[in-house]
């Protein structure tokens, strides 16, 4: 167990080992979560949350609508060019 202090400032440093192994950079930014009995970091998502209705007039396509066969035939296609998974 690594034991690390609290600066005056509201500061604490998060040992080297930890960083590492979680790839944390200098500058990352890092999501604070009130566990009760701690804290929990988590990085920060570098993009607020979206539900499918925010973004889907983003999606605009323009020509003839697709069937829900022709969907059916373009997965069925995708499904036959991925190779064989033998494990």
């Amino acid at each position: 167990m690594t034991v690390t202090r609290l600066s005056s400032k509201g500061q604490v440093i998060i040992p080297k080992a930890v960083r590492m192994a979680h790839h944390w950079e200098q500058g990352q930014q890092l999501e604070v979560i009130d566990a009760g009995d701690g804290v929990l970091l988590k990085p920060a998502s570098p993009f607020h949350e979206t539900c499918l209705e925010d973004v889907a007039g983003f999606l605009r396509y323009s020509g003839k609508p697709k069937t829900l066969k022709d969907m059916e035939d373009a997965i069925e296609q995708g499904v036959q060019a991925q190779p064989a998974n033998l494990s």
